[in-house]
């Protein structure tokens, strides 16, 4: 079974506009058209399973809209991450709903949402996913659509956030931290977190790549693409150019995923 951890899909409606706007503040080209059959189909070419759709609310009073498309794109092959912004009142609220309604995580973003992974707004959100038991997934590391400067989700944020609320349950993207690789060996390798590989394995040198994951631990990575943003059967590829086992490459592939999204029978 092949899981890939960190895809995006928009309601048909806007893709189309969406895409466009992404792609020209990051300059970079989609892989897809960003509707959910663009991934259904990206899937079917690669070999994928299911992907999980992270939704991101940018803005307050998005929630309940995300909530309702999230709810009616989930499947066996699409599993859906809702979304809060830290600014929505009561934010806990929601975090509690989506577990309510049978989610197993959600999606965040400090520079989309303005708003650091350690700032003050986040810790009902964590706390709150924590209490229920959802997973929160972040984009972290530096943003190519943002200035190099831009530190919101540094490695050494989500840190902080684990000193105060131990317990959460977090999946840090690009490795923990794009372009921060340093930072991410220094203060998140090792602990308690899941890793995914989106962006990464083609800016990290392969040795730097496998002792990460062999540092941290193989069993808490998991195979990410960021489709539409990447092609999902290079970054299958990727995986396979890092030479593991294939036992561990299953666990990278899969069966790490299956477990963190309780899938596993």
């Amino acid at each position: 079974m092949i899981i890939d951890v960190h895809a995006h899909a928009f309601p048909d409606q806007i893709a189309q506009r969406a895409m466009k706007k992404l792609s020209e503040a990051s300059n970079i080209p989609a892989f897809g058209d960003g509707t959910t059959r663009g991934l259904l189909a990206s899937m079917d070419a690669a070999g994928i399973d299911a992907s999980v759709v992270c939704a991101i609310a940018t803005k307050v009073g998005q929630a309940a809209g995300i909530l309702a498309w999230c709810a009616g794109i989930r499947s066996e092959r699409l599993i859906a991450f809702p979304s809060v912004h830290p600014d929505e009142p009561d934010a806990a609220a929601w975090v509690k709903r989506f577990a309510e309604e049978g989610f197993v995580g959600l999606k965040m973003h400090p520079m989309y949402q303005d708003c650091a992974a350690d700032d003050g707004r986040m810790k009902a959100i964590y706390a709150a996913a924590a209490q229920h038991g959802l997973l929160v997934t972040s984009h972290c590391g530096y943003d190519i659509a943002y200035p190099p400067d831009d530190d919101r989700a540094a490695p050494r944020r989500f840190a902080a956030a684990l000193d105060e609320i131990p317990t959460l349950g977090l999946l840090c993207t690009h490795m923990g931290g794009w372009r921060a690789w340093d930072e991410v060996e220094e203060c998140l390798i090792g602990r308690n977190i899941w890793l995914e590989t989106s962006f990464s394995l083609d800016d990290l040198s392969t040795g730097r790549a496998t002792a990460m994951i062999t540092r941290h631990g193989i069993d808490r990575v998991c195979f990410g693409s960021d489709w539409p943003w990447n092609a999902q059967d290079e970054s299958i590829r990727q995986i396979d150019r890092l030479g593991f086992a294939p036992d561990q490459r299953r666990l990278i592939l899969g069966d790490n995923a299956a477990r963190m999204l309780r899938l596993a029978k």
